[in-house]
């Protein structure tokens, strides 16, 4: 089977890396999330358009220095270039996914913890999942 069917609300919910990418194609690739309190994926900057939806959880998106509260349901586009952060601010963990475009990480990459994402300096290497 060529691409990816399965329920991501589901499977985003019983997540509990801080990043695991699911699935890798050509052009886009899907990447599931979980933030405990307090946490953050970490200020950064691409060079590719990426999308965030909250599953569960809240906290705030950070977007250019621009803060703005989110919580399930809310949608997050952060295009090529932009300074972004995303902060769970409540006192549960934070469950999302994300898409990158195009992909970012190397396929089928499990980082437990923001720690050891921090400490693995992989990226996407061109190798996609089928």
């Amino acid at each position: 089977m060529k691409g990816f069917v399965k329920n991501i609300e589901e499977l985003a919910v019983k997540n509990g890396e801080f990043r695991q990418v699911l699935y890798t194609a050509k052009h886009c690739q899907l990447v599931l999330m979980s933030l405990e309190p307090k946490e953050e994926i970490g200020a950064e900057v691409h060079k590719l358009d990426q999308f965030f939806r909250v599953e569960e959880g809240s906290g705030e998106a950070v977007l250019d220095g621009v803060r703005t509260p989110i919580s399930a349901g809310f949608a997050v586009l952060v295009p090529a270039g932009a300074n972004h952060n995303i902060i769970n601010s409540g006192g549960a963990p934070m469950k999302l996914y994300t898409l990158y475009s195009p992909p970012n990480h190397r396929d089928g990459v499990v980082h437990h913890t923001r720690a050891d994402a921090e400490a693995d300096n992989e990226h996407f290497d061109g190798k996609t999942t089928e």
